[in-house]
């Protein structure tokens, strides 16, 4: 059956390479880019693929949270339901750590952004959805201060608290939607894989990054992922496995999602 997925973070890396096996599966892809350029030439790359489904580019910043309203605005106007979101999007290294608001831009894409893009997307979403979000084995415990820009961390530190913060409210989602909403799921894809950033983050080539694309595909599609909301999957263990230990206290995730609301109030 032809599912609607939407996929953040589709022009490089492992959106890229999950993109063209969800399109060859002939699914029906949102395809989501910063860049027009790159977007356009995804576009027509994947439209290439023999038998493929149909696709649809969304542009937005997900750095600026005007932009990540209008993205889910413009899927909401054009589509009355949605099968899967795949929180692909993300940043660890770049030159420009603040946003023009002044939050660290790694909190801001790796986990504002898809928090309220989750958020505004959910009535779009039934019981038999899925939203799976893309974590790290990097987790680090969240600084609130630095969630909400009152703190400078180096760019490893800011990612790896960003993603445990997206792993917290992963849970904290999945806990409170239950059987009522779409399942929610955390996986870190792999480790040191061939992205773009590990080379510019680590100066290495990484591993194949089609084993990040499969663990995204299955998570967003197989029956393996059945009754799985709320859990971390470590794709380097290759198993459902316990997350950073602040992502089992649930007063602690709690604060994160606080943390993070607080900061949504703010800018909206």
């Amino acid at each position: 059956m032809q599912k609607t997925i939407l996929l953040t973070g589709a022009t490089d890396g492992i959106g890229l390479e999950t993109a063209k096996m969800l399109v060859g599966a002939g699914h029906r892809v949102l395809l989501h880019g910063r860049n027009p350029a790159k977007l356009a030439q995804v576009e027509e790359d994947l439209s290439g693929i023999p038998g493929g489904g149909p696709l649809e580019c969304y542009k937005a910043d997900l750095s600026r949270l005007p932009d990540v309203e209008a993205l889910a605005q413009a899927v909401i106007d054009k589509h009355s339901s949605l099968d899967v979101l795949i929180n692909n999007a993300g940043i660890f290294k770049t030159p420009d750590p603040i946003t023009p608001t002044g939050l660290d831009v790694r909190f801001m894409v790796n986990t504002i952004a898809p928090y309220r893009l989750t958020q505004r997307l959910l009535p779009l979403m039934g019981c038999d959805g899925r939203v799976v979000n893309l974590s790290s084995a990097a987790q680090s415990p969240v600084d609130l201060r630095a969630l909400a820009g009152g703190v400078e961390l180096s760019d490893f530190e800011a990612y790896a608290q960003s993603k445990l913060a997206l792993t917290m409210w992963s849970r904290t989602l999945a806990e409170s939607l239950k059987e009522s909403g779409p399942l929610v799921v955390a996986v870190n894809p792999g480790s040191m894989l061939a992205s773009k950033m590990v080379k510019e983050g680590f100066g290495v080539a990484g591993n194949d990054i089609r084993i990040g694309a499969d663990i995204l595909m299955r998570a967003a599609l197989s029956d393996e992922f059945d009754g799985a909301s709320g859990q971390y999957y470590d794709n380097d263990s290759r198993c459902f496995a316990p997350p950073h230990p602040d992502a089992l206290d649930a007063g602690r995730c709690q604060e994160v999602v606080r943390g993070i609301e607080a900061v949504l109030e703010k800018a909206l």
